[in-house]
């Protein structure tokens, strides 16, 4: 069946400034559609956003990702795969209440879709207890024993503390000296 909508509102779309991660830059002039989306071939959630034909939010909600209010009105949360920071302002409280229960309420959809694919691979997969050469193993290193190898992903959160929400007089200037 493909993708669905599964839960609509209308809201200002920011993005944090991919130069200064500091400065919310808005995305869109006016509020926009935000929608949360269900893709039951992949079982997968996504919160997409047009801003006329162009994407202004596409961002498939993990189970590590977090939505944070950090204002009556105003809520934000970090995307990884995207490398950004999204930022949302509603028109009132209750519909950032409303956005921020429906986030949670899809992440904890998307851990346990993704615990069940795990289930599933582990059940396909018969992973062989020998190797080809008898008994090697891959070394254990201090930085793979210390979780610090290469292998972790990359964490955007580190500059994702809270913001406060955009002021009006700070959208109305297109630059600072």
């Amino acid at each position: 069946m493909g993708e669905q909508p599964i839960f609509s509102t209308r809201a200002h779309v920011f993005q944090i400034d991919p130069n200064t991660k500091k400065n919310w830059v808005p995305t869109s002039k006016h509020a926009v559609t935000v929608s949360y989306f269900y893709d039951s071939t992949r079982n997968v959630y996504r919160i997409i956003s047009l801003d006329g034909s162009k994407a202004i939010i596409n961002s498939t909600i993990t189970p590590n990702m977090t939505f944070t209010k950090t204002s009556q009105k105003f809520g934000q949360w970090a995307d990884s795969r995207a490398n950004t920071v999204y930022g949302l302002g509603f028109s009132s409280e209750h519909h950032l209440s409303k956005f921020a229960e429906k986030f949670q309420e899809f992440k904890e959809a998307a851990r346990l879709a993704k615990e069940k694919s795990q289930e599933k691979m582990e059940l396909t997969s018969t992973p062989s207890q020998e190797s080809a050469g008898g008994d090697l193993q891959s070394p254990l290193t201090p930085e793979s024993i210390n979780g610090t190898d290469d292998e972790r992903t990359p964490d955007v959160t580190q500059n994702s503390e809270p913001r406060t929400e955009p002021t009006q007089n700070a959208l109305s200037f297109s630059h600072r000296k």
